[in-house]
């Protein structure tokens, strides 16, 4: 009965009430991962050892590799259940689900052997100093083995919203990071276990996350399943996953990929610029976080209507979701751009790494006020089902524009060049999703 009223807001509520029903909790459930990255290094910040917020940096990027991963299962498993349950297809949607769970299952072990046996040549690649070494190679090794569980919290964080649950999907999500905020002050400070304690907080709170969207389907609380009965790779079902979740996973393992290359760039600069650049990219995800969320949080709703094929609701949907998001990044950002220094000062206690800090934050933050805008059109892409365009875009802003620009300008204009890359790859992949999108929509009116 609650999953048939959660589809009821798919299918007939007022169009603010479904956006806002939907991506609420998605944006707190992402405010909270935003919560949980600034805990990490800011507990670790109250050590009053820049070179390890530095190696917090360089890792971080890293771990996220995980949650990229996730994504692969949880947007691609979104999209395909969502327009099957649109379409009224429950069985299929059944075995989509899971196959999400068990391909995060083997995909997680597999990633976490490969990290630990090729942990030198990782620290060799991300630019680790001699400083920042040990610090760097304690906290990698440790999270190493939260691989399964980060994709699964991942996976079924968007999941679950595509049988309208997003409440419980934010659950997870939010138990999950609180409970690594709680045990950051406790692991890092009060056991002066320093940046080992932040990364066993970061596995437990993984752990618990992935527990809580097991006991929810094993409760039958889901119209869902991960059984492995249900376990099923035929009628499309991996490479409908894998069409719409590599696409949008590339977007999330380019921004690693990409961070990784930042550090190792700006590692040419000294320790300070790495340190500051990291607590800059924080800032930044104070505005791009929650866009993030706004994003997935539509999408089932978009899928929705894609599937049944209600095109009018999903147009006004669409233009909601446009205007909601443009305004939110916007001021997101200027709140960001106006307590700048006030924010990297509570990360950075050293002069030149708080200048750092300070200066790239600003550049970055020139072009977040587009955020909004940007991953409601990369999600209304994946509604849609359009696998070549969401790959497309989702390459271009973090890969294809963003890395050559990241060389040619770090080789002219120096470590400020290495920072004004990611603005100018915002506005560019911006201008390239909406005419993907118009080019989508025309092709489909014809």
């Amino acid at each position: 009965m609650e999953n048939n009223k959660s589809m009821e807001v798919f299918a007939k509520a007022p169009i603010r009430k479904a956006v806002l029903q939907n991506a609420l909790p998605a944006m707190a459930a992402m405010l909270m991962v935003l919560i949980y990255n600034l805990a990490d290094t800011f507990f670790i910040g109250q050590t009053h050892d820049d070179l390890q917020v530095a190696a917090v940096s360089l890792a971080t990027p890293v771990f996220l590799l995980f949650m990229s991963v996730g994504t692969v299962f949880g947007i691609g498993g979104t999209s395909v259940i969502s327009r099957a349950l649109g379409e009224g297809r429950k069985d299929y949607a059944k075995k989509v689900c899971s196959f999400c769970m068990w391909g995060c299952v083997a995909v997680g072990v597999l990633m976490s052997a490969l990290f630990l046996i090729f942990m030198d040549q990782i620290l060799a690649l991300i630019g680790a100093s001699a400083e920042t070494w040990e610090y760097a190679r304690t906290y990698l090794t440790i999270v190493s083995f939260s691989g399964p569980f980060v994709l699964i919290a991942n996976c079924y964080s968007n999941v679950i919203r595509a049988e309208g649950q997003s409440g419980k999907a934010m659950m997870g999500q939010l138990l999950g990071n609180l409970l690594n905020v709680i045990l950051d002050p406790i692991m890092i400070l009060l056991f002066g276990w320093n940046i080992a304690g932040a990364a066993i907080a970061t596995v437990i709170g993984s752990v618990v996350g992935a527990g809580y969207y097991i006991v929810y389907f094993l409760k039958g609380s889901s119209s869902l399943s991960i059984s492995l009965k249900d376990f099923s790779v035929k009628e499309k079902v991996a490479s409908g996953v894998l069409a719409i979740g590599i696409p949008a996973a590339l977007g999330n393992l380019l921004m690693s990929l990409s961070s990784i290359l930042m550090n190792s760039q700006m590692a040419k600069y000294g320790d300070m610029a790495v340190a500051g650049v990291g607590v800059a990219m924080k800032v930044t995800m104070m505005t791009s976080m929650v866009c993030i969320g706004l994003g997935p949080g539509v999408q089932p709703l978009l899928g929705y209507c894609v599937g049944a094929k209600n095109w009018e609701r999903y147009r006004s949907a669409f233009k909601f979701s446009l205007i909601f998001g443009f305004f939110l990044s916007a001021v997101l950002t200027l709140i960001c751009y106006l307590f700048t220094g006030q924010i990297v000062s509570v990360f950075l206690t050293d002069a030149a790494a708080y200048d750092y800090g300070v200066s790239f934050a600003r550049i970055l933050l020139c072009t977040s006020f587009l955020f909004g805008v940007f991953y409601v059109l990369v999600n209304a892409l994946q509604a849609r089902g359009a696998a070549t365009e969401s790959l497309i875009v989702n390459i271009s802003r973090q890969g294809l524009i963003y890395i050559p620009a990241m060389l040619i300008l770090g080789t002219i204009f120096h470590e400020t060049g290495l920072i004004w890359a990611q603005p100018v790859a915002d506005v560019l992949s911006l201008v390239l999703s909406i005419g993907l999108y118009f080019r989508i929509s025309e092709k489909e009116n014809d």
